[in-house]
């Protein structure tokens, strides 16, 4: 397996170069020879009733109409010293980010399954609501508010099945009156999915005009990247043991060692390590 480490040069490199060396070793040591940080790890039942009844409470949904995809067996959760905070940062909102904002901050992504017949709810992509705390009341929007909104717009006609990559897609401003309110606001909802029908250039795209695309694929070369923060990264080109969508956890391979490892799809051929 190549590894490749990029570093940052800091101001403060020489009161913390010790520190950072420190570190990498510890990460190389947990990476490449196997090791595992040991934490407190709490009832992954615990867990998928907080984040389901968020789903319930931002997506309208009742606890019948939905469940879980199952979570790997090799994923380990680790306690919070603070409440999660969930939110849905793609625009299908399938997926469900999960964060601890706290010590040791880590986020895991679940994939909501819906029952058949069932439309998903009206959750805002990427609206993050703490666990167990309600947003604050609806405030109605003030006299002389902005008449114009913020969407995307395709630059260039876009067929169904292709990819919708940030190159092909604008941000513009257009009048608010008679916008569709499914109109997508922002590219990284959008960016890297799959065209589901035809969209004409310069028509703003909406949520279900895009789905999640494979952007992994089994037996293909994926980068994969270790550790942040301290000023570096430690990067390896690992082989895909499965499909992956951005979010999805999938497995991968250290092709030398046979080591079987898992990671979150970031974008085409890309992976962040758990």
């Amino acid at each position: 397996m190549q590894l490749l480490c990029h570093s940052r040069q800091t101001p403060f490199q020489h009161r913390v170069g010790a520190r950072v060396r420190r570190a990498a070793a510890l990460l190389l040591s947990v990476f490449c020879l196997g090791g595992a940080v040991q934490a407190q790890n709490p009832p992954p039942d615990k867990l998928l009733t907080e984040v389901g009844q968020w789903v319930q409470k931002s997506q309208q949904l009742d606890a019948s109409q939905f469940s879980f995809a199952p979570l790997d067996s090799r994923v380990q959760l680790q306690s919070c010293d603070r409440p999660l905070v969930m939110d849905t940062p793609f625009a299908a909102r399938e997926t469900v980010r999960v964060r601890c904002l706290g010590n040791p901050g880590w986020q895991l992504y679940l994939r909501v399954v819906l029952k058949p017949g069932i439309a998903p709810g009206l959750a805002a992509p990427g609206a993050a609501v703490p666990a167990g705390g309600a947003s604050g009341p609806a405030v109605a929007p003030a006299a002389g508010a902005a008449s114009t909104r913020r969407v995307v717009v395709a630059s260039q006609l876009l067929r169904a099945g292709s990819m919708a990559t940030r190159d092909l897609l604008r941000e513009i401003d257009m009048p608010a009156q008679g916008l569709d309110p499914q109109a997508v606001a922002s590219l990284k909802d959008v960016e890297n999915g799959e065209m589901v029908r035809d969209v004409q250039a310069g028509v703003p795209l909406r949520g279900h005009d895009v789905r999640r695309a494979v952007v992994v694929k089994q037996g293909q070369s994926v980068t994969l990247t270790v550790g942040q923060g301290n000023g570096f990264s430690i990067t390896a080109r690992v082989e895909a043991m499965q499909d992956g969508k951005i979010g999805d956890q999938i497995r991968l391979k250290n092709p030398e060692s046979g080591r079987l490892l898992t990671g979150i799809v970031t974008g085409p051929n890309a992976a962040r390590g758990l």
